[in-house]
């Protein structure tokens, strides 16, 4: 059971950093070390479909960490 987990963990840590850096787009590089944008924009579309998919798996992510933790223990 363990070894599924770290499994999981390991193949949700892949896609959330996937995820998390797809939506880094418009400003460059720069945006991904934390350069500003002035523009102000709502999400719509696959950005607002690519935001609540990182919530989801971080979410996932946070709730087998804390299954592997007990099962370790």
């Amino acid at each position: 059971m363990k070894v599924y987990l770290n499994i999981a963990q390991m193949l949700l840590s892949a896609v959330l950093i996937a995820v998390i850096l797809l939506q880094v787009k418009g400003s460059g590089l720069g945006g991904i070390f934390g350069a500003e944008t002035s523009v102000f924009r709502t999400k719509r579309g696959v950005e607002k479909t690519l935001f609540q998919f990182t919530i989801v798996l971080s979410v996932l992510f946070i709730i087998i960490s804390l299954i592997s933790v007990r099962v370790a223990s």
